[in-house]
């Protein structure tokens, strides 16, 4: 029972508004061929002149013309209204005219009086004008709108549906969506359409209304001079009053229905109502009003004008072009707070959340408490470094390397900090605060009281020292870094033995899309056929595993094209990559053009010769090597380099082709920075001495 009444409920009450529109549309009809007394006139008037009001308004406040899509059928409605009271006044003129002016009702007596203001001339004049407005002008520049209106929205519907087909293709929409926007598009054309059409009642409603007013003036006057006996002047006088205002009390409504008609149809693509669109882009340039309110100030300085409305107006602008500038930047200022705002609270949730716990920073460096409070002021300088040392690894390396999370961590020691690379503790060091470091190597010490230590980035030997002998170092020209300088410089040392680990597929593809687009073609040709991306990815890690950059990522690109067809091993494909970009990397490794070079020797070149094992087709399958050789080589070549590092110099270390991976493979757990180049990969043109050899 409760269900049958919620479900007829709604339907009744839709069935009462249709049956009341059914009536209200019987009684306009009646109105054409019954008779009705003048108080019934009076109020069908009325209602005519609140309905026309109540359209204006909607027209007016209305975001967009969609929206307002009865018009045509409510246009027709109020006309049939108007047209019908024009028949029921007529009737009224034409029975009782010889009554006076209130004979037709008084809605029609006082538009007389009040318009005509005693004089039937007066009224006649104001009448043809407001038709001549209302045809002319309102009803003629609607219809025209709505022709070319509906024109365009016919023509344009095949390419509004084949862009809603694309967006669906493309998952830019769903399904819902690409129903709504084409039934909107169907409602667009519907709308426009009917509005064509509906623009022709309000031109054949004005010339209706000056039709029937003729009629009501000619009719009258017979009428009040052969049946009522009333003389000519006397017979024009009264059915002229009434006749005019008859036409002036059906003609106002129909003025304002006309100007509806024309500012739903003029709105077009605005959306907002008319209030924004028009006050919205009429002051939304300043200096046209600044302009406006100079020429008005101007004008209302000529002589024989009358200078207060014009000096009204060009304050009012002037005004105006100060007040909306100033609007914007506060509207814009709570715009941002109300963006920053959310953008704060949607951090603190995502902090707060379970799921931001899974996220690691690339790049995290956490202080400890004392540390980080000595620091505290400098933190906006240490951030801009930082941002500097981002820019050097970009201009050096070729990509730019992730952001640096600077975090303060309490349950490390005070004095120490830690660097993570994808969460991972990498690096940490206890720092003397409020000390500096000075530089050491193979040189004395200083004469002022402190402690040797070993500083963290590059391992040398070091000398740390209270801040209050900085100036005594200076004087004894020792080379000395305060904490800060300690600190960056050991994070941009981890960050570059680490930036392998650092180059996404992300940044990969990135590095890509900025590539000219026949280096793109290429690399998708050679990505499809030869070597997949993530290969690709391998090959670039490889190279920034031994700090070769790749910031001439198109010639890294055409050597892969080169080698992948032949190759399948990326490591094989590194190595013609590092032969065809020999020049870069030795003008990389070069001082003063000169590359410094420490060679194996011929009894470490045979053995590692002799530990290549190869297969049926010479390709090298296996590096097996006597663990007492390769123990005596570690000895054996740190000797060597330790000599040379500790003299100061740069310095490669070269070996024979096929033997320089295993090579690097060895030497990079001694001395991690040290380069490792073949023969070949020695460019053209370069100046070469040699060190000595490991032997």
């Amino acid at each position: 029972m409760a269900l049958s009444e919620s479900v007829s409920l709604p339907a009744t009450r839709n069935y009462g508004r249709d049956v009341a529109l059914a009536i209200g549309v019987i009684t306009i009809l009646s109105i054409l061929f019954l008779p009705i007394p003048p108080f019934l006139i009076d109020f069908g008037l009325a209602l005519s002149i609140a309905v026309s009001v109540l359209i204006l308004m909607v027209a007016l406040w209305m975001q967009r013309p969609l929206d307002f899509t009865s018009f045509p059928t409510i246009l027709l409605i109020v006309t049939m209204l108007r047209l019908a009271l024009s028949i029921a006044t007529t009737r009224a003129i034409l029975s009782h005219g010889n009554e006076g002016t209130n004979a037709a009702g008084y809605v029609i007596g006082g538009f007389s009086n009040l318009v005509m203001a005693g004089d039937f001339v007066i009224g006649l004049i104001v009448f043809l004008i407001l038709i001549t407005v209302n045809f002319i002008v309102i009803t003629k520049g609607a219809t025209r709108i709505a022709e070319v209106g509906a024109r365009f929205t016919l023509d344009a519907i095949p390419g509004k549906q084949m862009s809603i087909d694309a967006d669906l293709s493309a998952g830019v929409i769903d399904d819902k969506e690409a129903q709504r926007r084409r039934r909107e598009l169907e409602e667009e054309s519907s709308f426009f359409g009917s509005m064509d059409g509906a623009s022709k009642f309000v031109r054949g409603d004005a010339i209706a209304g000056l039709i029937i007013t003729a009629i009501n003036i000619i009719g009258g006057i017979a009428i009040g001079y052969t049946r009522h006996g009333m003389s000519m002047a006397e017979s024009s006088d009264v059915f002229v009053k009434l006749s005019v205002g008859d036409g002036l009390a059906t003609q106002i409504p129909a003025l304002i229905v006309s100007l509806s008609a024309g500012l739903v149809v003029s709105k077009g693509g605005t959306r907002g109502a008319t209030d924004e669109a028009v006050f919205g882009q009429l002051g939304a340039y300043p200096r046209a009003l600044s302009v406006s309110a100079l020429l008005m100030f101007a004008i209302g300085l000529m002589p024989g004008l009358p200078a207060f409305p014009f000096m009204a107006l060009a304050l009012c602008l002037a005004t105006i072009a100060y007040v909306i500038p100033q609007q914007r930047k506060k509207q814009a200022a709570a715009l941002q707070a109300v963006e920053q705002q959310a953008k704060d609270a949607k951090d603190e949730e995502e902090k707060q959340s379970i799921k931001s716990s899974l996220k690691t920073a690339e790049i995290e460096l956490l202080i400890g408490k004392q540390l980080s409070t000595r620091l505290l002021t400098s933190h906006q300088e240490l951030a801009f470094r930082m941002g500097k040392m981002r820019k050097k690894f970009a201009t050096q390396y070729g990509f730019v390397v992730p952001e640096v999370r600077l975090t303060d961590d309490f349950s490390i020691p005070p004095k120490s900090y830690q660097i993570k690379i994808h969460g991972t503790v990498v690096a940490e060091y206890q720092m003397r605060v409020g000390e500096v470091t000075v530089l050491l190597g193979n040189g004395p010490l200083p004469e002022v009281p402190g402690e040797e230590v070993r500083e963290p980035a590059f391992g040398m030997r070091a000398y740390s020292v209270s801040e209050m002998f900085s100036e005594d170092l200076k004087r004894e020209r020792f080379t000395f870094a305060d904490n800060m300088s300690v600190l960056l410089t050991h994070l941009s040392e981890v960050i570059r033995n680490n930036l392998p680990q650092l180059l996404s597929y992300k940044d990969m593809k990135a590095l890509i899309e900025r590539q000219d687009q026949e280096y793109r073609k290429l690399i998708d040709e050679v990505c499809t056929s030869h070597i997949s991306y993530p290969g690709l990815q391998a090959v670039l890690k490889l190279l920034l595993a031994e700090r070769v950059s790749i910031r001439n990522l198109h010639l890294i690109i055409e050597a892969i094209a080169e080698i992948a067809p032949h190759v399948r091993r990326t490591e094989q494909i590194v190595e013609h990559v590092r032969i065809r970009m020999a020049q870069q990397i030795c003008g990389d490794l070069t001082e003063s053009g000169v590359l410094k070079v420490l060679r194996l020797g011929n009894r470490w070149d045979l053995a590692f010769h002799q530990a290549l094992k190869r297969d049926a087709k010479g390709e090298i399958r296996e590096f097996d090597i006597d663990p007492r050789l390769l123990e005596e080589f570690g000895n054996e070549a740190s000797k060597a380099v330790r000599q040379h590092l500790d003299a100061g110099e740069r310095f490669v270390l070269v070996s024979s082709p096929d033997a320089r991976p295993y090579v690097r493979m060895i030497i990079e757990r001694l001395f991690a920075t040290l380069p490792v180049l073949s023969h070949v990969e020695i460019a053209r043109g370069v100046e070469v001495r040699v060190l000595g050899s490991i032997s």
